[in-house]
């Protein structure tokens, strides 16, 4: 420690007629530095002894030569480390980190974000990145919750699942033709709930023919890329999703319960990439049947009409489990609609109305909604003829509506729209036969797929 000090700012003066040697014990003039240096020439590598003491050197230091920390503890020093243009900063394993914050760092070789379970997600802001072993994929946190980053292409490819039999037919989204024969599913499911990633396809529930009253609880999922059966994924909690409706988020697919005679007002959930039955969600604003829903990369939206004729949605956070509350409503009481959507435009098609007895109005008004802000849905235009229940599927450009009823033929009919526009529907294809209203369906690139 040095014997005297003087402060940055104070005078020094010398009082004794004798000499002062700094460096020496034996000084032969009035004021002399043996082996010194001037401040400018001194390099400081990690916390010299003096630098605690204020006034001797900048609060920032600013280096212009290469730095090289290998050794040390924990400081205290505060303010920056300044390294200039072109040259390099080298970290030994043995430097323990300190308080404060980087807010840059260039890394050259690899980094390893934090990793393990969905459960074990530790809590994070905004921009947070985690690996998640259950999923094999990055995840990072958008301030509402955690999401995938898009590791998987599209292709725009649909898949249909046949109400009247087991039968799944696909097309693609962004050509115009007539579909091709996909493959068969274990157990037919009609007027049941259809989702799916950019991988798979998800159909749960419904009832199989001819039986109407027997309601399905299996789930099954395909490959979506290659076509082939059904294979069984897990069940339905409860078996009364018959008349429902899906959607998914990329990573989630939810099921929103029907029923006939009696009405439920369920929603379950499965993660798609796994296998297992489903869990509980949350629940519906009402207990109504003939769902039709369809998502955002982050909210999913319920529109069910029976009975009564209802007109108003209800929409979820597919991230967070919950009640579902209300968004708006259609522009008209119609159920049995096909619904399908793309990140942006929610779209509902097509269905029916009761007049009287056992007779009914097809409709072919098309509405759609703004899925980023609660409101009523708009009118976009109509479809060439309207059907009982056709299915709805789309990609981030088209909406593509298929098949369906009409008295009392069942139609082969495809018919699509450019969603970003409004208009009426154009010719598309046909199906390879005739559905009856009661199929659903799934594509690659809907509008519930998130990521970046």
């Amino acid at each position: 420690m040095a014997e005297i000090r003087q402060g940055y700012l104070d005078d020094y003066t010398q009082i004794t007629s004798g000499n002062i040697g700094i460096g020496t014990t034996i000084s032969n003039e009035k004021f002399e530095i043996i082996g010194g240096t001037t401040s400018q020439e001194l390099s400081v590598t990690g916390i010299a002894t003096f630098s605690s003491f204020s006034g001797f050197i900048k609060k920032h230091t600013d280096y212009n030569e290469d730095v090289n920390m290998t050794a040390g503890d924990s400081g205290t020093l505060s303010g920056e480390i300044i390294v200039g243009a072109g040259l390099t900063v080298t970290i030994g394993t043995a430097v323990t980190s300190s308080q404060g914050s980087i807010e840059s760092l260039k890394v050259s070789t690899m980094f390893q974000p934090p990793s393990g379970t969905t459960n074990q997600r530790p809590p994070a802001k905004p921009g947070a990145l985690f690996y998640n072993f259950d999923f094999k994929t990055i995840e990072f946190f958008d301030g509402n919750g955690w999401r995938q980053v898009d590791n998987a292409t599209t292709s725009s490819r649909a898949v249909l699942f046949r109400g009247s039999d087991s039968y799944m037919e696909s097309f693609n989204i962004m050509t115009l033709g007539n579909t091709e024969f996909f493959g068969t599913m274990i157990e037919s499911h009609q007027i049941a709930a259809g989702s799916g990633s950019k991988t798979r396809g998800i159909i749960a529930g419904g009832y199989s023919a001819p039986d109407s009253g027997y309601s399905q609880p299996r789930i099954e999922y395909i490959t979506l890329a290659s076509g082939g059966d059904g294979t069984t994924f897990g069940e339905l909690s409860a078996g009364h999703f018959r008349n429902s409706g899906g959607c998914s988020s990329s990573t989630r697919g939810l099921f929103f319960g029907g029923g006939h005679p009696g009405y439920y007002n369920t929603i379950e959930y499965v993660e798609i990439s796994t296998l297992g039955n489903a869990l509980d969600f949350g629940d519906q604003i009402n207990s109504l049947a003939w769902r039709r829903c369809l998502s955002s990369p982050t909210r999913g939206f319920s529109r069910g009409g029976f009975p009564g004729l209802q007109s108003f949605l209800d929409v979820v956070t597919i991230a967070n489990k919950g009640n579902s509350t209300n968004f708006g409503n259609l522009t008209n009481k119609t159920f049995g609609m096909a619904a399908c959507s793309n990140h942006v435009r929610g779209i509902w098609a097509g269905g029916y109305q009761p007049v009287t007895g056992s007779s009914y109005n097809n409709q072919n008004v098309i509405q759609y909604i703004t899925m980023a802000s609660d409101g009523n849905a708009i009118n976009f235009g109509d479809l060439t003829e309207g059907s009982d229940s056709p299915a709805g599927v789309a990609n981030q450009v088209r909406a593509v509506i298929s098949g369906g009823y009409v008295t009392p033929t069942n139609i082969n009919r495809m018919e699509y729209i450019t969603i970003s526009t409004t208009g009426n529907a154009t010719s598309f294809g046909d199906l390879s036969i005739g559905t009856d209203g009661r199929a659903c369906g799934t594509s690659d690139s809907h509008g519930g797929l998130g990521g970046f």
